[in-house]
């Protein structure tokens, strides 16, 4: 029998899909994939290291069309080594947007 408690304030769900991101100040809209979410902060696999501290808008994107996009301001923690060539970027989420806060240009 498993005896796991679960040591974390708020429950991780493993997701796989696609989230669009732009760091702030810049242009360029970036794409990853989304490992874990929760209600505080997410997982993504991404090609290049993250500093940490930096600021962006993120957009998590359902794998169904029923479920909108997740809009958020996000900040990240930590960038690691993940597999084959990409890193691990783990991110706090800051502020989930509401929908009237997103413009055309989102992320």
């Amino acid at each position: 029998m498993n005896d796991f408690t679960e040591k974390r304030d708020y429950y991780r769900m493993a997701v796989d899909g696609q989230v669009r991101f732009r760091i702030n100040g810049d242009k360029q809209i970036s794409t990853g994939v989304v490992k874990n979410l929760s209600s505080i902060g997410l997982l993504m696999a991404f090609d290049r290291e993250i500093a940490p501290g930096t600021k962006m808008s993120v957009e998590i994107i359902p794998g169904k069309a029923v479920t909108p996009p997740l809009s958020a301001k996000a900040s990240v923690l930590r960038s690691d080594r993940g597999d084959e060539d990409g890193y691990n970027i783990a991110c706090s989420i800051d502020r989930i947007l509401a929908e009237s806060e997103i413009g055309s240009d989102f992320p």
